[in-house]
This record gives C-alpha cells, structure tokens and sequence, in this order.
C-alpha cells in the first residue's frame, strides 16, 4: 500500500464528497438554510425512490441480500457492546455512556456512505449498500431512539415509528415488482431514474448543512473514546465479520465500507430531541467526519484488491 495509492484513492472517492459537503457547509454557514426541510425531501422522496431504483436494477440474490441484512444487525451489535464495555472501563457516567453507544452503533450509511461506495467501487456495491443503509435505519428508529430515549419512550411506541419510514416502502415495492416480473411504464422508470441520481448530490449537501450545527462537548474523555472506538474497531470488526459471514466481491466491499463509516448525522437530531448530551453527539458526528478518510483511504484500498 503505497503513498501514491493512498493520495489517489483519497483524491477519488472521499475529495469529491468533501467537496461538495463543504459546500454544503458553506452554505449554511453564510445562509440561512432550512436543514430540516431539506432533510425531509431527502428523507420523503429521494431517499426511497434511490432504494427503489438500486433493487430494482440489482442482482443480488435473496441469500445475498438476507446476508447483507444479518451482517448490518451484527455489526451494530458488536459496536454498540464494545462501547458499552470500554465506556464502562473509563467510568463514563450514564449520559454520556449511552451517547458513546448511539454514535458508535450507528454511522453514516446514508448521506456518506452511499455516495462513498458508489465512487469507490460501483453500483453493484451500492446496491449492498443500500441494503445495509435501510437496516441501520429500520434499527436506529427503533434500537437507537430506545437508547436515546431511555426513560422518555417504550419499545412499542419506536416499532410503530417504522411504518413512518419510506425507505422500507421502497424495499416492499421493489421486491414485488422483481418477484411478478413487472415491467414499469417508462415515463414511470425514468422520473425514478432522475430521482435516483439527484438523491446522492442532495445528500452530500444536507450532510454539510447538518455539520454547521457542532457544538463542543467539554468531556474529551467520552469524545475521545467515541472517535476513536468508531473509526479504528469499525473497520476492524466490518472485516472479522465479513470473514465470518463468508462475503466476496462487490458484497464484501459495500458491507465492509459501510460498516466503517463515522457516526450518523441523524443520531444529533436524536440526542437533542431528548436531551441526550447533544453537544458531545455532535462532537462525535463533527470530528469523526474529519477524520474519518484517515481509516477510509486504507480501507478502500485494501478491499480494491
């Protein structure tokens, strides 16, 4: 692995998201930008309509894809317990243990890691990918808002939430439509296409806009932990249990790379929403995004081989 093939790895896949997540960035720092509802079109329309073209066209087979589903729920769980278990070694004190648990269980499979496996290894990677995004989100609107919302909110209340979720309609629809062999009018097909390829470059953008909101947590210990736990065991443990799993291939490398990925932007709109030590969530989210083409380079170009 060589310098040169690190810096151009770097300078094509994760330069252009930083790129265009800066400007985002930008945007919202000399604009007065409405985030939130920007994220909802993302959420709502876009998001769902790329699900649904990425099934549509893949060639993953059922085991291949309930594979993909069993390797997400492993993933989030092993992070989630070795951040319980090292914040349990450094003494963290309930809140924070729980906020190190949220950010380090969920990473950014959406907004950052599906345009990262797009670029770095194509769209049958990105329909794995896909499928592990729409895992993370089906267990974080429940798991993860559970977790966040300890005391504040039940089990039932958070699985009822799922039935809010378009991207799961997109999966439904997408498995009928392949399984009855139904050929989609092309008006139909082609105003999904462009939604498809637009949601990615709105996704970059909402991902900057969403890091304008970093406020500075004063516990480095749990901060610390939460980068670092995410950014250098992810990696590792995407890998063990791919291996485990027995992956190959474009399957591999979209699992692998998304299970590596730093914590969701969506975990802040969490923490704030029930107090869950939102300005340490958002330190984590922040400064593990900056940091996080320091593991994804040598990721990227060691599953390339």
């Amino acid at each position: 692995m060589s310098f040169n093939e690190l810096i151009t790895t770097f300078a094509n896949n994760l330069f252009p998201i930083l790129l265009v997540s800066s400007a985002g960035f930008v945007l919202g720092k000399l604009l007065t930008v409405d985030s939130r509802s920007l994220g909802r079109v993302v959420f709502y329309v876009f998001s769902p309509l790329l699900v649904f073209d990425l099934m549509i066209k893949s060639e993953l087979s059922l085991r291949q894809a309930l594979t993909t589903v069993g390797y997400t729920i492993s993933v989030i769980a092993v992070m989630g317990s070795l951040a319980f278990i090292f914040g349990k070694l450094f003494r963290l004190e309930k809140p924070y243990l729980l906020a190190v648990i949220l950010t380090v269980a969920f990473g950014n499979t959406g907004n950052y890691g599906l345009p990262l496996v797009k670029f770095a290894f194509g769209d049958d990677s990105l329909a794995v990918a896909s499928l592990f995004y729409v895992t993370t989100t089906i267990l974080f609107n429940t798991v993860g808002v559970v977790i966040a919302s300890i005391g504040h909110m039940d089990l039932k209340s958070a699985v009822l939430g799922l039935f809010r979720l378009p991207s799961i309609y997109g999966v439904a629809l997408a498995l009928i439509i392949k399984g009855l062999a139904i050929q989609l009018p092309l008006p139909i097909s082609r105003t999904i296409e462009i939604a498809a390829n637009g949601a990615i470059p709105v996704m970059l953008i909402l991902l900057g806009l969403e890091l304008t909101r970093i406020e500075w947590s004063h516990s480095f210990r749990a901060l610390g932990l939460g980068v670092a736990v995410k950014l250098l065991l992810g990696p590792l443990v995407g890998l063990a249990l791919a291996s485990l799993f027995g992956m190959q291939g474009h399957v591999r490398q979209g699992n692998v790379l998304e299970a590596a990925m730093p914590a969701a932007v969506a975990t802040t709109v969490v923490a704030t929403e029930y107090k869950l030590e939102p300005s340490l969530v958002t330190a984590i989210v922040f400064l593990g995004t900056a940091l996080s083409p320091l593991t994804l380079t040598p990721l990227i170009v060691f599953l390339a081989r």
